[in-house]
């Protein structure tokens, strides 16, 4: 895997792997459910990503969407390509939606995750950061949308 990958808690944050791509819970979640789709590919331009890297996307777009539809309810979905900082050719996915969701869900010491900027561009910097064992957890539980 790339050094973007890895930055990301690869392999903890682990939710799902196509064959060009993996589906990472993001370590600073700006809302709930956020994750980080990364090209294995040591690629560092869209545009240089093999072209079964680009077909493969809409499987992996559409299982993103269904999986984080039935787990947390977005109104909106945004793709962020940045790589301002991290190279490699790589996605945010912020599940967008008015109000709070909490999680986990109806456990004592849940946390409420608040869409900050909704509904104008998401708020970056008011992400909840997870600490690792929260975000290996969160990575099992978003594992659960893709089965």
């Amino acid at each position: 895997m790339n050094a973007t990958i890895e930055k990301f808690g690869w392999p903890a944050s682990l939710v799902h792997e196509f064959e060009h791509w993996v589906v990472l819970a993001r370590p600073a979640q700006p809302t709930l459910g956020s994750l980080v789709l990364a090209a294995k590919s040591d690629a560092t331009a869209f545009g240089d990503l093999p072209e079964a890297a680009h077909a493969e996307l809409k499987r992996a777009s559409a299982a993103i969407e269904r999986a984080l539809g039935k787990l947390i309810g977005y109104e909106k979905l945004n793709y962020l390509m940045l790589m301002m900082v991290d190279p490699h050719v790589h996605f945010h996915i912020i599940p967008r939606y008015e109000g709070v969701r909490e999680w986990p869900k109806g456990e004592a010491g849940a946390r409420e995750f608040v869409d900050v900027g909704w509904p104008r561009t998401p708020d970056l910097g008011h992400a909840v950061a997870l600490e690792p064992a929260e975000l290996e957890r969160l990575a099992a539980w978003l594992k659960g949308g893709f089965a």
